[in-house]
């Protein structure tokens, strides 16, 4: 089912959300269901679970070609429960990002250009990869999420924020 997107604004995406503590459940299996049935109708790159407003450390990522980030590489669709995320230096990269609770804007956001992200799928499994690029920053940015932050908190430079349509004429987000 596609679910609601809470937007920036709404106090539910400032919370911390909790860890889940039991894998394999009909439940979860739903949840899962839901979010990525969400984020392909949005054309997401991304969705974590505060942001249909459950407050589970869940998060969902994955792309082959996204128009909203039309030069960004291939990112494997992963779900990834309670996750952990360990930077591999302390390189930073500045890359623009948007949200589908920011709808129609984008900004400057600087991320760990390297991590390491564990975790755990759906059915309890453990999850350890090692990722840089586009892959680590959409990481990021869902699991900023968990911890009830919202990209426009980790800009250092509001010139480099504004209006898609007015930033990139004629790329359009999903929520235009």
């Amino acid at each position: 089912m596609i679910r609601e997107i809470l937007r920036m604004g709404d106090p539910r995406l400032l919370e911390v959300s909790q860890p889940v503590t039991a894998f394999g459940t009909p439940e979860l299996d739903a949840l899962l269901a839901d979010m990525r049935e969400t984020m392909v109708a949005r054309k997401g790159a991304g969705l974590a679970a505060p942001q249909i407003g459950v407050g589970a450390r869940v998060v969902i990522f994955g792309m082959d070609y996204n128009p909203r980030y039309p030069n960004a590489r291939p990112v494997p669709y992963t779900e990834l429960i309670n996750p952990v995320l360990t930077p591999l230096g302390d390189a930073l990269e500045e890359g623009w990002e948007g949200c589908l609770s920011v709808p129609g804007m984008r900004g400057v956001v600087p991320r760990y250009a390297a991590l390491r992200y564990s975790g755990f799928d759906p059915r309890g499994e453990p999850i350890d990869r090692e990722v840089d690029g586009f892959h680590a920053r959409v990481v990021q940015h869902e699991c900023d999420h968990l911890d009830g932050i919202l990209y426009p908190m980790r800009m250092r430079d509001l010139s480099r924020f504004g209006f898609t349509d007015i930033l990139f004429p004629g790329m359009r987000d999903e929520d235009d």
